[in-house]
């Protein structure tokens, strides 16, 4: 049984880059990079939700097709209506669906089974239930 896994200190981060704190940019940068490579993880369930982390933020610029996320967090809900109708997709749905979709592209369940030593079936339960997780979170941080 895997420990749980919880990433309050990146939406911490996440939130004070929103709220203006532009010097944890870089950090914030360097952090997507070890996570799109999985070498801060400790277990699967952390190397799976870190690598969503990394897809949601990178779909959420293109998505408002910005890399601002000060400026992602000042969008009104107009604004958010116009990013829906242009992507033709609410935010939760698309990032949701971006996650998935590069686990199933990626083969993300074998790579992470091999290296966790866990069964493929034992990755792919997680799938879905990490992404909305993930999604929940940046949405959190946006609102």
């Amino acid at each position: 049984m895997s420990n749980p896994v919880e990433f309050s200190s990146f939406y911490t981060l996440l939130n004070a880059i929103k709220e203006g704190d532009e010097e944890k940019i870089d950090t914030l940068n360097k952090l997507l990079g070890q996570y799109k490579t999985g070498e801060l993880a400790k277990s699967f369930l952390e190397e799976l939700g870190q690598l969503y982390i990394f897809i949601g933020v990178d779909e959420l610029y293109k998505y408002t097709n910005q890399q601002n996320i000060k400026n992602i967090g000042a969008i009104d809900k107009e604004g958010w209506e116009t990013l829906s109708e242009e992507n033709e997709a609410d935010l939760p749905k698309y990032l949701a669906n971006e996650m998935v979709k590069y686990f199933q592209q990626n083969k993300i369940s074998s790579i992470l089974a091999t290296k966790w030593n866990v069964r493929e079936r034992e990755v792919k339960k997680h799938t879905t239930q990490m992404a909305r997780y993930v999604v929940e979170g940046i949405l959190d941080v946006l609102e």
